[in-house]
């Protein structure tokens, strides 16, 4: 079963259980899905429905950060709990301790020694952790291995 047809699935059930919030995420990244949809002109395979519904927890992410910052418990619960619906249908991502032992062979294999090759090292790590870690992780590890 493909992911479109799981989330259309899902949202037949949550409609059943008249679980609100479930039904409402999944209405989301279903209009988030069929607007990529329209931009790409045509139907997408499930490598692009991920990628739109991690876009969606992206999103969920930084406004999670944003609030955090304002103290706005009310509209951090609902997000964290929106980001959690979204989880159930993405990839699970890569720990820590796997994105350092990839980046670690990245450098061994570029021979990088510090931060001036931190974008040849990059260029050749984003597309191996490609949906399967946060950039922003990825980021972080890499600074730390270059500059460390």
């Amino acid at each position: 079963m493909n992911l479109e047809q799981r989330l259309q699935d899902d949202l037949k059930d949550a409609l059943r259980a008249r679980d609100e919030r479930r039904k409402s995420v999944i209405r989301m990244a279903q209009t988030a899905i069929t607007y990529a949809k329209i931009e790409h002109k045509g139907d997408l395979d499930d490598v692009a429905v991920t990628a739109v519904l991690q876009k969606q927890a992206k999103q969920r992410r930084d406004t999670i950060a944003e609030l955090k910052e304002t103290d706005r418990t009310d509209l951090l619960a609902e997000e964290e709990a929106e980001l959690e619906i979204l989880k159930e249908y993405l990839p699970r991502l890569l720990s820590r301790e796997e994105i350092i032992e990839e980046a670690q062979r990245i450098i061994a294999e570029v021979g990088a020694t510090g931060m001036g090759q931190m974008g040849m090292v990059m260029r050749q790590l984003m597309p191996k952790l490609k949906g399967r870690a946060d950039g922003r992780t990825v980021n972080e590890v890499v600074r730390e291995l270059l500059s460390g």
